[in-house]
């Protein structure tokens, strides 16, 4: 495999998904992550992954003494490139300007990480360091106009450095870049396939639950369906799973839930819970608290169903863990989610929690339900939040609110359905805003509620762009919400990217 040590980068994941892509195994683990624990793992090259710190400064995130000497070929990337300076004795210099965007860097060697790219090329730049002047041994292979050492190198130990980001899809030819470090540089063979993945984690499912019950939520969605069938696969009827419903689903989506497990052959246990969500939400507007309330009335529904012996499974991936809690990086929290809790905080300590997607993407996870022959229907399935329409409802939660919603986002959807862009789009839904305005229907004036078109497209929920439908479709969409919900007058579209936004409002 290729092991990528993580330093904190919001993009540390995009370099093992990059890699799997080529059919190679790559596994991310802490930057800090000893010579032995390396070791053991005997990886046939390691990437240091870019990161928010500085070199320059006190107490700056590092390796264990002795990686560059193992005779492993290296990677170093943005903050992974200055490291290697830093430790090889080379000079790194805090730039007078932060260099962010798109750069033009011109290759000098092209004979192996730059192999088969022209001699010019357009990378993703995002840095305030840079490399002054590389360490004893190394050379420059690669400058662009306001950075001298775009890519360097140590021949003699195939250790290399980009201070671009060759994972991001604005390095066009960062994969050929990924490539060339994977199979020429380490001569890895592209012999990893999601199969292999379906079996392993079978495998290791079976040994770990043994003869234990455990406990799976579904909801329908991709990640948890294919969790359950890879659980049920695994030990068959020692899986309970069970569906909640919190009160703030979409219409009819408990019935086709419930419907879907049992043509799948999964018995679902069925929870209703909608007052004891909905009366704990009444009058707060704050997301954080909305989501917390969320959180916490699921757990306690949820944890009834929970014997004392029994395993939990979540179906966590990874933009879960890297948008609640850094558990492998110095990366920041964006928001919080219910699936680090104390109560599954203390059942991970005592080593009852499993999590077998908790490393892949969502795009990865819709592979494996390939491997395991789901229907279409649940493969494509654009993704839902766990506190489901709470946060599409910007400001306090109403059971007149949710109606209101409920009625836009069924219009919302029939039509992009219709249109045949559903499958097409990675993410759909309207969002009832906080806000009243004037409007005229039938020659009177109203004074109602206003709703945000939702519509984005991205590869994995990490970085996401807003789809551009055609204005037929966004008229027909918007007149048809105005004219059928009763307390809507004013329909906008929501054109901004993530980041600097997130796909979800709250």
């Amino acid at each position: 495999m290729i092991l990528i040590l993580d330093f904190g980068s919001q993009y540390t994941q995009l370099i093992a998904r990059k890699i799997r892509g080529l059919h190679i195994f790559a596994e991310i683990a802490p930057y800090h992550l000893s010579l032995r624990e390396i070791r053991e793992k005997n990886p046939k090259g390691i990437i240091l992954s870019g990161g928010p710190a500085s070199v320059l400064e006190k107490g700056a995130p590092t390796i264990a003494p002795g990686i560059l000497e193992l005779g492993i070929p290296i990677l170093g990337i943005c903050y992974g490139m200055q490291l290697l300076t830093k430790l090889s004795g080379g000079r790194v210099k805090r730039s007078s300007t932060r260099e962010y965007g798109r750069a033009d860097i011109h290759a000098s060697d092209q004979s192996d990480l730059f192999h088969g790219l022209p001699a010019c090329s357009t990378v993703w730049m995002s840095h305030g360091d840079s490399v002054g002047a590389p360490p004893p041994g190394f050379e420059r292979i690669a400058h662009s106009g306001d950075c001298p050492v775009a890519a360097m190198r140590d021949p003699g130990r195939s250790i290399f450095g980009v201070q671009f980001h060759p994972e991001v899809h604005h390095t066009p030819h960062g994969v050929k870049i990924l490539r060339n470090f994977a199979k020429r540089i380490c001569r890895h063979k592209s012999d990893w396939r999601m199969s292999d993945f379906v079996e392993r984690t079978t495998r290791e499912l079976r040994e770990r639950i043994g003869k234990k019950r455990i406990l799976c939520g579904v909801s329908g969605g991709v990640d948890s369906t294919v969790l359950a069938v890879l659980l049920h696969r695994a030990v068959g009827s020692r899986l309970k799973s069970v569906f909640v419903d919190n009160g703030l689903l979409r219409e009819g989506e408990a019935r086709t839930v419930i419907d879907r497990f049992r043509k799948i052959g999964i018995p679902v246990k069925f929870v209703q819970a909608s007052k004891q969500f909905l009366n704990p939400l009444k009058g707060v507007k704050n997301p954080e608290r909305k989501r917390r309330i969320i959180g916490r009335v699921f757990i306690d529904v949820f944890f009834r169903e929970l014997k004392k012996t029994d395993l939990l499974a979540q179906g966590t991936l990874y933009p879960d863990v890297i948008e609640s809690v850094s558990v492998r990086g110095p990366s920041a929290t964006i928001k919080t989610h219910h699936n680090r809790v104390k109560e599954v905080l203390r059942l991970e300590k005592q080593n009852r929690l499993v999590e077998p997607l908790k490393n892949l993407f969502k795009d990865e996870v819709r592979e494996v339900g390939k491997e395991l022959e789901l229907p279409e229907e649940v493969l494509l399935r654009q993704p839902f939040p766990g506190p489901g329409l709470g946060v599409r409802i910007l400001g306090a939660v109403t059971p007149e609110r949710l109606s209101v919603l409920r009625k836009a986002d069924v219009i919302l959807l029939e039509e992009i359905k219709s249109a045949g862009l559903y499958h097409k789009i990675w993410q759909t839904f309207c969002v009832l805003l906080p806000i009243r305005s004037v409007g005229v229907m039938g020659d009177e004036r109203t004074y109602d509620n206003a709703v945000a078109i939702r519509a984005v497209k991205s590869m994995d929920g990490m970085t996401a762009d807003w789809v551009r439908i055609p204005h037929k479709i966004l008229s027909r969409i918007s007149g048809r919400i105005i004219n059928e919900v009763a307390g809507i007058n004013r329909v906008v579209y929501d054109i901004s990217t993530k980041p600097p936004s997130t796909i979800e409002w709250e």
